[in-house]
């Protein structure tokens, strides 16, 4: 049997006298999705974006895809491997949505530019933007802008897809069109870490969910279980709140 494909061993990490991550150990499965939830500034990005080592971490390991992030030649290989979407979208405004999707493909994947064309193309197919290839981000809603932008990372045909609260900056009507293509994702067999509050993603694409409070894993297990019976008084104030029993 295959062993975890993204391995979180007892990592720390500290902003000065901020112990942000406390002892953290998770792991994700090859095509598991596991949605992170708990409190703002509990450590749920900062464990994110230590997966691909955008944030370095004190102390602990973290292997993805058999990769420890212990060198800088690892590290650039497993975010070649690693696809993140942020809350904010961080296109390129100066570049159309065609040329955001095929500028890395043809400098980081080499591919040609007939050929990382053909693949954007069918990637604004699959996000439900056909006809937006030629827009710039400014003339694009929220949501589509984040749907070029979760494009843009499978672009790159990554193993991994970490999502950072895709959809917190969008208004209510864009949510569900951002979600149902993570949706889609999760039923093709992406693996996929994700922090969200959108509980009704968790319920329908998640394995597992994984609730972290104060630097720490409190709790772990499926949708249903974690949010039907939890036993944990920390996690059910939480989920008092956020599903508003």
């Amino acid at each position: 049997m295959e062993g975890p494909v993204i391995r979180i061993e007892n990592v720390h990490k500290h902003f000065g006298r901020v112990h942000a991550l406390q002892g953290i150990s998770l792991n994700v499965d090859k095509g598991e999705v596991v949605v992170i939830i708990g409190p703002s500034g509990s450590g749920k990005s900062t464990l994110l974006r230590c997966i691909n080592r955008l944030e370095e971490y004190n102390s602990g390991r973290i292997v993805v895809d058999g990769i420890p992030l212990d060198s800088t030649q690892n590290i650039n290989a497993v975010r070649q491997e690693v696809g993140i979407v942020f809350q904010s979208f961080n296109l390129f405004s100066h570049l159309t949505a065609m040329e955001n999707l095929t500028l890395a493909q043809r400098i980081v994947r080499k591919r040609p530019r007939e050929e990382s064309q053909k693949i954007a193309l069918d990637l604004f197919i699959k996000v439900g933007i056909p006809d937006k290839a030629d827009s710039y981000p400014l003339q694009l809603s929220g949501g589509q802008q984040q749907r070029v932008a979760i494009a843009r990372a499978l672009a790159m045909n990554p193993k991994i897809m970490l999502f950072d609260e895709p959809t917190s900056a969008l208004d209510p009507e864009m949510i569900a069109e951002v979600l149902n293509v993570m949706l889609v994702l999760a039923r093709e067999g992406m693996t996929m870490v994700v922090i969200s509050h959108e509980m009704g993603f968790a319920r329908a694409a998640a394995n597992r969910v994984v609730f972290i409070d104060e630097g720490q894993v409190v709790e772990e297990s499926t949708p249903e279980d974690m949010f039907a019976s939890s036993s944990n008084e920390r996690t059910k104030l939480f989920l008092s709140k956020v599903l508003q029993i």
